[in-house]
């Protein structure tokens, strides 16, 4: 297996590259992330003049067809430059309309970047668990009628679309009678809590109270869309894993070049040895993420679904393990300063703290991995 990147992916990851250093700085960020929307429209317009918003979108709906690992490239520097925007959130619901094969005017607002999506998956007595499923959707005479509540939709607020899960049949945990729906975030009924989380980005608490939407809206077959729900989420756990691995490579570098420049007792302290162990634990679990997350992003595109989500939970188990140390060590390496909002390490940290909590933690993924269907024999 070929693990070179091409170079239309390096060129994709280049132009980025270039706009975060010449346009979304530190500063820049600081002044988006305190706005009162908390996202920028010049950067989302310069994202998808870039292609960003494309990338992802099949050719027949005006996008490029590109592959998890040609996204690889993209998060991996969106992590690494702490890119505030709604790209993983549209991109991640525009797989979910992808799948489903029945949204295509959707999908080609997307590619042009006049239309910005949310996942709202996640329910407050679910945790990590996305088929514990209390939101219902029962047919009506002009489609389908929506009612429940959702809890941290990643930009939920600056999404003009939700793709939302609900039950449309059977008990609330279950894989069958779950079905997606296409609901507008405008639409009567729908309720939005808009608040900040800690690394800085935009989350939502969203209440359905009758909302009616059309029988065009549903996504794939009724009561039958958990697999497509599944693999959505892999598919946002593995970009995860990706702008995890950009955000860590940020803050390495910033504890290598800090321990290069501070003294103390009358040498850089990146002369001490203790120091130097430490630094070389850093690169090895970053070099293990490294690896789980380029495994990961090409197994996305696995007709297996059960290697898909062995791969990924696996990937997100360990990157897991790697974003806390390396989070960790840097702030210690950094000492007092490593925790201010004036440094970007610890910013880095703060959103490798929240990618760690996003799309199923540690311990959700670890027992994931371990149900999938050959474990214990194999153990």
């Amino acid at each position: 297996m070929d693990f070179n990147f091409k170079e239309e992916q390096l060129a994709f990851a280049d132009a980025l590259k270039r706009w975060v250093t010449r346009d979304y700085s530190f500063e820049a960020r600081k002044k988006i992330v305190h706005s009162d929307s908390g996202v920028s429209d010049a950067a989302w317009a310069t994202l998808a003049e870039l292609g960003m918003l494309a990338l992802p979108v099949p050719e027949e709906q005006g996008g490029f067809s590109g592959s998890a690992v040609d996204m690889f490239v993209v998060m991996q520097e969106l992590g690494r430059g702490l890119v505030v925007e709604p790209y993983l959130a549209t991109v991640t619901a525009a797989h979910a309309l992808t799948l489903g094969g029945s949204h295509a005017a959707l999908l080609e607002q997307v590619a042009a970047g006049e239309l910005k999506l949310a996942c709202a998956f996640t329910e407050q007595q679910a945790r990590h668990d996305l088929s514990d499923i209390a939101t219902t959707a029962r047919a009506g005479a002009d489609g389908y009628v929506l009612n429940g509540a959702k809890s941290v939709v990643v930009h939920g607020a600056q999404a003009g679309m939700l793709i939302v899960s609900a039950r449309s049949a059977g008990a609330q945990r279950g894989l069958e009678g779950v079905s997606l729906f296409v609901v507008p975030a405008d639409a009567d009924g729908v309720a939005v809590t808009d608040f900040r989380t800690l690394d800085g980005q935009r989350a939502a608490n969203i209440v359905f109270t009758e909302v009616t939407v059309p029988a065009t809206a549903l996504i794939g077959a009724e009561g039958q869309g958990w697999d497509l729900l599944d693999a959505v989420a892999d598919y946002g756990a593995g970009l995860l894993c990706a702008e995890a691995l950009g955000a860590m490579e940020a803050i390495f570098g910033a504890t290598l070049e800090y321990l290069k420049t501070r003294s103390q007792f009358g040498a850089p302290i990146g002369k001490f040895q203790a120091l130097q162990h430490r630094m070389a634990d850093m690169y090895i679990h970053l070099e293990q993420a490294r690896s789980m997350a380029l495994l990961a992003a090409v197994k996305l595109g696995s007709a297996d679904a059960t290697e898909r989500r062995r791969v990924v939970s696996a990937a997100k188990f360990r990157i897991g393990q790697a974003l806390k140390f390396v989070g960790q060590q840097a702030v210690q390496l950094h000492g007092g300063m490593g925790v201010t909002d004036e440094l970007p390490a610890a910013h880095h940290f703060k959103r490798l703290t929240m990618i760690e909590l996003s799309m199923g933690d540690s311990d959700h993924h670890l027992q994931r991995f371990i149900a999938q269907p050959g474990f214990a024999e194999a153990a």
